[in-house]
């Protein structure tokens, strides 16, 4: 292999200027991530959609993105980094604009791929100008901006959200959510068009498009049946089309291999999982994004659908997570990693099992009445596992990689993540929602109701028959594929509600019956969480003893000299 070509030119004095383009859109697309979830009870009454049409805007975002990742990294090699970043920003703004106008459930879901396709484009060609634009002594600066900026859009996405959605801009409900990143994309594509400098690999690798057909066919044929199962009532064909996904995936990693062998320029590099610390890095990557998804999805739905929290109620309540992933961060980067290595990572697994255990047992322990400072502590532990974990877990993953494999192992990790946020998009449908019918018995709500009944004026059969239909109806909205929604049995409730005393007992019952199925359940989910945390945490055991930085690779680095001019 040929050394790196270097360049003896001043670094461009516009390359600052140009770093807050590309932050801009790193922050775009963080906030977008999570943004959604807040906002998920508004997107089902406005647009009339289901909540399986809901994950699809949070699946078809990742699932795209996670595709996109490793080619428009390629692509931003082979055609200038500066041109695909701007097509990706200007992209990424132009879906975020028919995201915000979007008439019903499938416009938004198309209008939310193209916005993961567009962020596939963008992001890859952050870091990697980054590389380029800046010299070394100044990239660990840039680098601790970028995961500022990380954490902060983490924090920034569903306050952002529930102050949108609350707020009700002129009357246009959740679609500032996606309007928003108008004014930030067209300010950033502005300052990328003039200040960022083009860049290019001399030698760029041939662009696989046979392995992108196949890696995204074989995970669509995966994750559309773990969406969309559950609301079809997990028909034959859903096991039959996950297994076909499976072989046309082991079909990707045949071909991955051939064309490794015939040209070296693989979609995927497989060499790279020789190492054992590298297959296990991207294991603990996918099960800790899995784990977030899960875990976040399920809990925005508690505290609405559940707890009857505002969107900004809501999104406050991640702050604690948030402030303290940041902690965690900063604490594992600054001092531990360097000194302990791994044991950092495994550190930060154990806490975040410890505060999913504890947020387990304070929704045991107080219910539905559980306040905002007891669920405070618990998501301070968890996040500040987390922090210790996303901080050092590429250059952990990266320790025993060929240095000049770098670049495409950073790649296979960031794309990891994404897929496990699809994933854990689809699983929710599995996890909760298969668990929710089994916690709808509520027989103190019930008992509580005949009480209340009784001091109507409701003769003694009637309140029976009341109640009895209250439970049935109760009952089968838990077992809906939405819960949002009415069932048909909860009809036979209308003759009862004559009496205006009994019916706000019956609203009451609703509401103590919603907030106890919704507490109950979520504490049984986060035990599985906790459970996929377990496991990444026995993953970390294959993880490298101690960890070097990791520097970015020849690929990277051979440029063009005149790559830091304005194309």
């Amino acid at each position: 292999m040929n050394p790196p070509a270097t360049s003896h030119a001043p670094p461009d004095p516009r390359r600052w200027l140009a770093l807050t383009a590309l932050l801009a859109g790193t922050l775009m697309d963080v906030i977008d991530v999570t943004i959604v979830n807040v906002a998920i009870p508004h997107l089902q009454e406005d647009l009339g959609a289901s909540y399986t049409a809901v994950q699809w805007t949070v699946a078809g975002y990742a699932l795209t993105f996670a595709l996109l990742l490793i080619t428009g990294g390629r692509l931003g090699d082979i055609f200038g980094r500066k041109r695909l970043f701007l097509l990706g920003i200007a992209g990424f703004t132009a879906a975020s604009l028919l995201c915000g106008l979007a008439v019903n459930a499938p416009m938004l879901i198309a209008s939310r791929v193209a916005q993961g396709a567009m962020a596939g484009l963008m992001v890859p060609q952050v870091l990697a100008t980054v590389h380029v634009a800046f010299p070394k002594g100044e990239r660990a600066k840039v680098f601790g901006i970028h995961g500022a900026i990380t954490a902060v859009g983490t924090i920034l996405g569903p306050v952002l959200g529930g102050v949108l959605v609350q707020a009700d801009l002129f009357g246009l409900s959740w679609r500032p959510i996606f309007l928003i990143n108008l004014p930030i994309g067209l300010a950033a594509l502005i300052v990328a068009a003039r200040a960022m400098g083009e860049s290019k690999a001399e030698r760029p690798p041939r662009l696989d498009l046979a392995g992108m057909g196949l890696a995204a066919l074989g995970l669509l044929m995966v994750i559309y049946p773990l969406t969309e199962g559950r609301s079809l009532g997990w028909p034959a064909w859903g096991f039959v089309m996950m297994a076909a996904g499976a072989a046309v995936l082991a079909v990707f990693v045949v071909h991955q291999r051939t064309k490794t062998a015939r040209d070296d320029s693989p979609l995927m590099p497989t060499g790279l999982f020789t190492a054992r610390s590298f297959s296990a890095g991207i294991g603990v990557q996918l099960l800790i994004t899995l784990s977030l998804s899960v875990f976040f999805l399920a809990w925005m739905l508690y505290l609405q659908i559940g707890l009857g929290y505002s969107a900004l109620r809501a999104g406050l309540a991640g702050l604690p997570f948030s402030a303290a992933v940041m902690i965690g961060a900063g604490l594992a980067m600054g001092a531990l990693v360097p000194r302990f290595g791994r044991t950092v990572l495994q550190a930060g697994a154990v806490l975040m099992a410890v505060g999913l255990l504890l947020f387990a047992w304070q929704t045991g322990a107080a219910g539905p009445a559980i306040g905002y400072w007891q669920m405070a502590w618990p998501m301070a532990v968890f996040g500040l596992g987390m922090g210790m974990i996303v901080a050092p877990l590429t250059d952990t993953v990266l320790t025993d990689v060929p240095a000049r494999d770098a670049g495409s192992a950073s790649g296979v990790t960031a794309t990891a993540g994404q897929l496990g946020s699809a994933f854990g998009a689809a699983l929710v449908a599995v996890v909760f929602f298969g668990l929710l019918p089994g916690h709808a018995a509520n027989d103190d709500v019930t008992d509580r109701l005949r009480s209340d009944l009784a001091a109507t004026s409701l003769a003694p059969d009637q309140a029976d028959r009341a109640v009895t239909a209250f439970s049935v109806c109760h009952r089968d909205r838990a077992s809906q594929t939405d819960p949002a929604s009415t069932p048909a049995s909860c009809a036979a409730l209308a003759s009862a509600q004559t009496d205006p005393r009994a019916a706000d007992a019956l609203r009451k019952a609703g509401a103590q019956a919603n907030a106890r199925t919704y507490t109950d359940t979520v504490g049984e989910t986060v035990l599985y969480v906790a459970g996929l945390v377990t496991v990444a945490l026995l993953l970390m055991f294959a993880l490298p003893r101690k960890v070097r930085q990791s520097e970015p690779g020849p690929d990277q680095e051979r440029t063009s000299s005149t790559s830091l001019t304005t194309a």
